[in-house]
């Protein structure tokens, strides 16, 4: 089915692949970072915090991969290399764009629901406890009847 009928819902579709490439983190910054023109290895790392060569290696090799991203060599001393998106990846910019900067604009909506969860979490843990302490007292064989 999905050799002809691309559906993401169906486990075998390989879109999901290609969500699964675009939900990582470092795939987001590298494409949000590469919407304004071509960068250089060492100026991604520098921009993107955090992330291990190791990392930034293998996550651009896979965006090379799916064609989202193109890979260019300058013979100069020493050798240049150069990443740029292609015409497929310029096609994401808005959309990766958009959720990169919509985390910056509603993290502190995030924050406070993540807190307001936490704590409802924490209260019900309490009162969870306290009614299994209360019935276990009430079963006990010492407790007065």
């Amino acid at each position: 089915m999905c050799a002809y009928d691309y559906d993401v819902y169906h486990d075998c579709c390989p879109t999901r692949l290609v969500l699964e490439r675009l939900a990582d983190k470092w795939a987001l910054l590298i494409l949000d970072r590469l919407k304004h023109g071509p960068q250089r290895f060492n100026s991604l790392k520098r921009d993107i915090k955090r992330v291990t060569q190791k990392v930034l290696t293998q996550t651009l090799r896979k965006l090379e991969r799916d064609g989202l991203v193109s890979r260019t060599v300058h013979a100069t001393a020493p050798v240049t290399v150069e990443y740029a998106l292609t015409p497929l990846g310029q096609t994401l910019t808005d959309t990766v764009s958009a959720l990169t900067h919509w985390a910056e604009l509603n993290m502190d909506a995030v924050l406070a629901a993540q807190t307001a969860y936490d704590s409802a979490a924490q209260q019900a843990a309490v009162q969870a406890a306290s009614v299994h302490r209360m019935g276990t007292r009430a079963l006990s064989p010492t407790s007065p009847a």
